[in-house]
């Protein structure tokens, strides 16, 4: 059975200016292609397409796990399931302030850490700009490992996003797509290794049973 990875697009940005519009999903794009071309099934999660979906997605913060048992909004308990049910994640984010963007917090923020735990993810940034969003990767590494998701190594920053991939995130005739498609490479193959490691590691060993999750409220977390 082939990986199951979620790149979730950390935007909800539809308007110009900036141009152009929704640089993020053009590199969203990119990384589920490449994963796809390593035969692993990749889903865009993006959460401007989330909050426009009937509009029951919803619209005030509340996380999943906040609801009683089987009392969320369907369409935030089917997402709860996706993320259960994946081998492991790609965080697309720009750069705000030195950090993630509010986007992509707000959406991973909606759900616990039992659901990413034990699975590995990568981390990807870009900007329209030189820095290609490099410095909010070091928020993003904390933010994850807190999730339980931890990144791999690799990481990928295109600086100038809009001059390396066009619109349906295929590169860019004028760019070195070989020397390109080898540094997304290196990252997604990192996160292909553990994410093979790490699932047949959870299928002899129930990692839940070492280490139960924090499921009732924050006072688990105490020291007795």
């Amino acid at each position: 059975m082939s990986l199951k990875i979620l790149v979730f697009l950390g935007s909800v940005r539809d308007s110009t200016p900036p141009r152009p519009r929704r640089l993020g999903e053009r590199v969203a794009k990119a990384c589920v292609a490449r994963l796809a071309a390593a035969d692993i099934e990749a889903e865009l999660i993006d959460p401007l397409a989330l909050a426009s979906g009937n509009g029951e997605f919803p619209a005030v913060f509340k996380p999943h796990f906040a609801y009683a048992e089987g009392r969320a909004p369907e369409p935030l308990e089917r997402l709860a399931e996706t993320i259960r049910g994946a081998d492991g994640y790609v965080m697309v984010s720009p750069e705000y302030n030195h950090a993630m963007s509010p986007a992509l917090a707000d959406l991973l923020n909606h759900f616990g850490s039992s659901r990413f735990s034990y699975k590995p993810s990568a981390i990807v940034t870009y900007s329209a700009g030189q820095w290609g969003g490099a410095r909010a990767a070091v928020n993003m590494r904390t933010f994850l490992a807190e999730l339980g998701c931890l990144p791999v190594s690799a990481m990928i920053h295109l600086s100038r996003a809009q001059e390396v991939l066009d619109e349906a995130g295929d590169f860019l005739p004028e760019v070195d797509a070989p020397r390109w498609a080898g540094y997304f490479g290196r990252t997604l193959a990192q996160l292909q290794w553990w994410a093979e490691a790490v699932r047949r590691q959870r299928a002899e060993q129930d990692p839940e049973a070492l280490a139960p999750a924090f499921r009732r409220d924050p006072s688990q977390r105490n020291a007795p």
